[in-house]
């Protein structure tokens, strides 16, 4: 005579993994389109000043930044607290600028170089000196499409 068994199930029951890959690339998928990607990193403290007649810049890829401004309070004490100008993701002298401004022309198309904007986004506290310096020297570089980055200020606040 034969024997009947109970076959009892002993161990953790096993997970269904089908649609594992279809979730991983969907959550990849949305931080793709989620995600912006940080052009530079400041090293200098920036409160931009208020405006009232503010308009918008249309092309975005044709426009590059000139950062002034005085170093954040935890790097005062190693660099000083005059404001600084930094391009790209360092700091720079006036004089560096036209250089700058020929390898950001250069990265653009023929057609394109014409459109470049140099936007400079300056402390509210800056005193117009450093300003005067980087605007002659753009003016040097025949950089002549000078934008102010601002925010959209409140007119009753005078």
């Amino acid at each position: 005579m034969g024997r009947f068994k109970n076959k009892k199930q002993t161990g953790v029951q096993k997970i269904n993994t089908s649609s594992l890959p279809d979730i991983i690339f969907m959550l990849l998928f949305f931080f793709m389109v989620a995600t912006t990607m940080r052009e530079t990193t400041l090293l200098v403290t920036i409160t931009e000043p208020d405006a009232t007649e503010v308009q918008k810049l249309e092309k975005k890829e044709l426009v590059s930044y000139v950062y002034i401004g005085p170093p954040p309070r935890n790097r005062q004490v190693m660099l000083g607290s005059e404001p600084r100008i930094q391009l790209n993701d360092a700091f720079a002298e006036p004089r560096e600028i036209q250089r700058f401004v020929y390898t950001e022309r250069e990265a653009l198309s023929e057609a394109q170089r014409q459109l470049m904007t140099i936007s400079l986004k300056i402390d509210k506290n800056t005193r117009m000196g450093i300003v005067s310096d980087v605007k002659h020297e753009l003016r040097q570089a025949n950089a002549l499409r000078i934008n102010y980055n601002t925010r959209i200020g409140d007119d009753r606040r005078q």
